[in-house]
């Protein structure tokens, strides 16, 4: 019996020692673990009982955790109980602030990807790439994003002040007020006498044009909506413009590309903890073939890179513009124990279809999307697209749009946005190729490679030449 029992005993404590060494999350992970936690305390603790001045627990809470996660990336947060609704109403397009989308610089400070169209901080005068110094006067330095987000919240009606750095250098107040606000996902070309979208940049030939503010639930529905229309009205090709578009529910993203291919990897994420899964393109609810171009800037993030960049990688759409933002990480919204909040932590990262990487990782020299036909805009460049794009969409302007099927008519005037007007050209000369039947896939993979294509200057005025899926809850980058 004893010998039995001494057996007993030495094999419980092999297994025992095995489990704790072998397993993830056991005995020897969990010592450790223990270890940090009970330093923690004992940190919490004496500060609590011994520190000059009395303490806000909740503050040294919440330092703890922001300390912690203030050595990952930006997109790590935490989301305590209270703020947990604000979130998830985020996600799905209307939340409540001013209606900005935060990253940071690479020295730390807060940087606007880009306004939501029509928020309060659009209507401001916030612009795309403006570092945000102050709020309410009140210095930002050392601050992480989460701290900067609760400092531009609060409640509805009430305004607050933001001291930016535009990207020229010039530094300006802008006050604003807190509203709740719908995100508008879609825009047309400009707004027709009953003030609603019109789709058509050009009537003859007969190409669309689409703009895509942001990735939110009904964003691929609406577009199909769209498109199908437009098919039947006997669109020709469509212009996807998603410029300063800083991205959004990444499943989206997953069924528009899929809706605009029949077959093909749309995107892969891998992780170190998380193995490698592969979305791929079904045939079934595919839309009929057309040319199609795709604008992007240096503030096409997340959502919009994944498009453009699989639908480029794919051989469905040729790319115009600027290199991307650079924004390709995936965010699994974990909930914590005891209904302590949510955990936004980042997994994994977003390869396209060529196994590029597209998250700008620190001192990365090459990320995002890189176009097939280059046309870089300075910041001055930059506004005046955005003036351009402003009042092309104001109410009852009249249209000045192309209506030559020559590249003549596209060129003779010095374009306020050229990488649009880049478009509408090879878009022509697109049609051109389909009608005379050869392959849309073919001659788009042609024109991506083809030479005098790559940054083209901006025509001058008198120029009229011809040149040639996980089961995690998307997110977005942090906003307010």
């Amino acid at each position: 019996m004893k010998n039995r029992e001494r057996l007993a005993w030495t094999v419980s404590l092999c297994l025992i020692t095995f489990l704790a060494f072998s397993l993830p999350g056991s005995l020897g992970n969990r010592d450790d673990d223990y270890s940090f936690v009970r330093t923690l305390v004992d940190i919490h603790r004496q500060v609590a009982n011994n520190y000059v001045e009395p303490v806000d627990e909740t503050k040294l809470h919440d330092g703890a955790i922001e300390g912690m996660l203030g050595q990952l990336d930006p997109f790590t947060v935490y989301i305590p109980p209270q703020q947990q609704e604000q979130f998830d109403r985020m996600l799905e397009g209307s939340f409540k602030g001013v209606g900005i989308q935060l990253d940071t610089t690479p020295d730390g400070k807060p940087e606007v990807i880009a306004p939501i169209d029509g928020s309060p901080a659009f209507k401001a005068g916030v612009q795309a790439g403006d570092v945000i110094e102050k709020v309410n006067g009140t210095s930002l330095e050392g601050l992480r994003l989460p701290d900067v987000t609760k400092k531009i919240a609060g409640k509805l009606g009430t305004p607050v002040t933001l001291t930016v750095t535009h990207a020229n250098g010039d530094t300006e107040d802008l006050t604003m007020t807190r509203d709740e606000i719908v995100v508008p996902t879609l825009k047309g070309y400009t707004r027709d006498a009953h003030n609603n979208w019109d789709y058509y940049a050009s009537e003859d030939p007969k190409i669309a044009y689409v703009r895509i503010t942001q990735f939110t639930p009904d964003t691929t529905a609406n577009l199909r909506t769209i498109l199908t229309k437009a098919l039947s009205d006997g669109m020709k090709g469509l212009i996807l413009d998603l410029r300063f578009n800083p991205g959004g529910r990444l499943d989206e993203a997953v069924a528009m590309i899929d809706m605009l291919i029949d077959h093909g990897v749309i995107v892969s994420t891998k992780g170190r903890n998380r193995p490698e899964h592969i979305e791929y393109a079904t045939a079934a609810g595919t839309l009929p073939d057309f040319p199609m171009i795709v604008l992007v800037n240096d503030h096409s993030a997340s959502a919009a890179e994944i498009v453009s960049g699989s639908l480029m990688d794919n051989h469905r759409a040729l790319v115009i513009g600027q290199r991307t933002y650079g924004k390709g990480s995936v965010q699994e919204v974990i909930p914590l124990d005891s209904n302590a909040g949510e955990l936004k932590l980042t997994v994994a990262y977003y390869y396209l279809p060529s196994g590029r990487l597209v998250h700008r990782k620190k001192g990365a020299t090459d990320w995002g999307v890189e176009p097939q036909i280059s046309i870089p805009l300075d910041a001055d460049g930059e506004q005046r697209v955005l003036e351009e794009r402003f009042n092309m969409e104001s109410f009852h302007r009249p249209t000045s749009k192309p209506t030559s099927t020559t590249l003549k008519a596209v060129l003779t005037t010095q374009p306020a946005d050229p990488q649009l007007q880049q478009a509408l050209t090879t878009m022509i000369g697109l049609i051109v190729l389909k009608n005379d039947h050869t392959p849309v896939a073919g001659s788009l993979a042609s024109a991506a490679t083809s030479r005098p294509l790559k940054n083209i200057p901006e025509p001058a005025p008198d120029d009229a030449t011809p040149r040639t899926k996980p089961e995690t809850r998307p997110t977005t980058v942090p906003q307010k």
